[in-house]
């Protein structure tokens, strides 16, 4: 499936700037996960949300949402197990996913952990 507009310009320009790479580099840059495809480009910006949860490690634990955590929790379990079901597999979504299921799952136990506490 081929996207209108500026898709065609999108990838002349990389494989202009894959001329300039090494010939051993010239393979990853041009794989079907590769910068070169949305598949690339979604998860690296995803990992965003891990720098926002490690930034949510010194955020005290009484202002953490638990339904939030729960749900990153969730989806970066998810989301870990289908990148390595598809063809071709996704390792830069499966990264990201786990450390997403990681720092949520982390987070989620420390507000966990004071909610019962408050609650005794």
């Amino acid at each position: 499936m081929t996207l209108p507009g500026n898709n065609n310009a999108y990838r002349r320009l990389m494989l202009r700037i894959a001329m300039f790479l090494p010939e051993r580099f010239r393979p990853a840059f041009l794989h079907p996960v590769g910068p070169t495809t949305v598949f690339f480009w979604a998860p690296t910006f995803k990992w965003g949300l891990v720098l926002a949860g490690i930034g949510d490690l010194k955020r005290p634990p009484d202002t953490i949402s638990l339904s939030q955590t729960a749900s990153l929790m969730l989806t970066g379990a998810i989301w870990s197990r289908y990148s390595l079901v598809i063809t071709p597999k996704n390792y830069n979504l499966f990264s990201v996913n786990l450390f997403t299921c990681g720092t949520a799952t982390y987070n989620f136990i420390r507000g966990a952990l004071y909610h019962v506490q408050e609650s005794k």
